[in-house]
């Protein structure tokens, strides 16, 4: 909702999803691009520049499944 209320309603969040690490470059850049594909539940993109290409299985894995839209 403070989200909502200061940036405005574009910005809010439909949900918050913890995770004990985010995906990273070896530069240490947060590839956002990867976060987004498994929050529309695309096909993960190339993971080749990643630290650690485990955290994408983790963060899929605590991902709530959805049901598919016909």
């Amino acid at each position: 909702n403070h989200v909502g209320a200061t940036l405005g309603p574009i910005a809010k969040p439909k949900r918050i999803l913890p995770v004990a690490e985010l995906p990273k470059t070896r530069s240490g850049k947060i590839m956002r691009r990867l976060l987004r594909d498994v929050a529309e539940n695309r096909q993960l993109g190339d993971v080749t520049t990643l630290t650690d290409s485990s955290v994408m299985d983790l963060i899929q894995s605590k991902l709530p499944a959805t049901p598919s839209e016909d």
